[in-house]
């Protein structure tokens, strides 16, 4: 393994006080692992949470700002935040008005946000969950119960964030969520395991002339595994895994992302993207907006996930609505 590291034992807080450094408008709090906005929670304004194991850079921290998350909280790499954690980023998010969950469907996860919401509550904080399944590759496995949660974490984060800046109350911001998570579809695809710095190796092994065909962003099994082949013929495999499970009419707008899992070039996402918009236009399908990028990665993965959102009603304004994070910024 190479990697910039001092010790696996220090590899998040050491990031995060680099976190810190680079980004004077967040706030960093060492003790409690938190990062918000460095103003506090904005009055009046329904606050919005999200975190879950670092490794998924910049999901969530990178998230954090105007129109998009309040909160963040990073566990350690691939491992959910505890229950104190993501109290202290509901208190540090609330300003009166109740506090949203975004929380990815993994069992540490879902347990966690659970556990903290229930403490909020004693604590007379108004909380909702919306909980992001979007993963169309498997159903049930050793991670969770029903579809994983991965790429339209991303969108669920903005477009729901834009509705609280625009003073959505706490069950509109909830059910824009919920919209846009049911909206959503995602599928991705491993050409090499990514490594955790506390394993110091792979996280499975992928013989060199074989991909991971519906790879979770852990590195969880997919579907099968298979030759590698052309990306035209891959990205086939995907954009149709995606519709096949929710069908988009033809002539319908749909948001679409593909985000590269940390280890792939700009480059070859852009062919992937390429191949995406064929194989959409094909079916008939209309890119309304589109992100090409890491944006929900898995450490050093090569790899991509594509996430096809169709464009209901009032996503596309909430969508190009000012967003200024550090991985997101627009309209500002």
């Amino acid at each position: 393994m190479k990697k910039f590291l001092n010790s696996a034992d220090s590899f998040l807080d050491d990031a995060l006080a680099g976190f810190a450094a680079a980004h004077p408008g967040l706030s960093v709090d060492p003790a409690t692992r938190v990062v918000t906005r460095a103003g506090g929670a904005v009055p009046g304004k329904v606050g919005l949470v999200s975190g879950g194991g670092s490794g998924h850079e910049p999901l969530h921290t990178g998230f954090v700002g105007a129109g998009m998350l309040d909160a963040a909280c990073p566990g350690e790499v691939f491992t959910s935040p505890v229950p104190d954690q993501v109290l202290a980023a509901v208190r540090a998010a609330d300003s009166g008005a109740g506090t949203v969950l975004v929380v990815k469907n993994y069992t540490g996860d879902v347990m966690n946000f659970r556990l903290a919401a229930e403490l909020a509550a004693d604590e007379g904080l108004r909380v909702e969950t919306v909980l992001v399944d979007d993963d169309v590759a498997v159903r049930d496995s050793t991670f969770t119960a029903g579809r994983r949660g991965t790429g339209a974490t991303l969108l669920v984060e903005k477009i729901a964030g834009a509705a609280a800046a625009r003073g959505g109350d706490l069950a509109a911001v909830a059910d824009t969520g919920r919209r846009v998570d049911a909206a959503s579809r995602s599928f991705a695809v491993a050409l090499t395991a990514g490594t955790t710095p506390a394993a110091g190796r792979p996280g499975f092994d992928l013989p060199e002339d074989e991909i991971e065909v519906g790879v979770g962003i852990h590195g969880e099994p997919g579907r099968r595994r298979e030759k590698l082949r052309p990306a035209r013929e891959i990205v086939r495999g995907m954009v149709d895994a995606v519709l096949d499970d929710r069908p988009v009419e033809r002539g319908r707008e749909v948001i679409v992302v593909v985000n590269g899992l940390g280890g792939t070039p700009l480059s070859e996402l852009y062919l992937v993207y390429g191949e995406v918009a064929a194989r959409l236009a094909d079916r008939g399908v209309r890119i309304a907006r589109n992100l090409v990028g890491d944006y929900v990665t898995s450490l050093d993965m090569a790899g991509c996930s594509l996430t096809v959102c169709t464009a209901e009603d009032g996503f596309l304004d909430l969508w190009d609505a000012p967003v200024d994070t550090p991985a997101l910024r627009w309209g500002v």
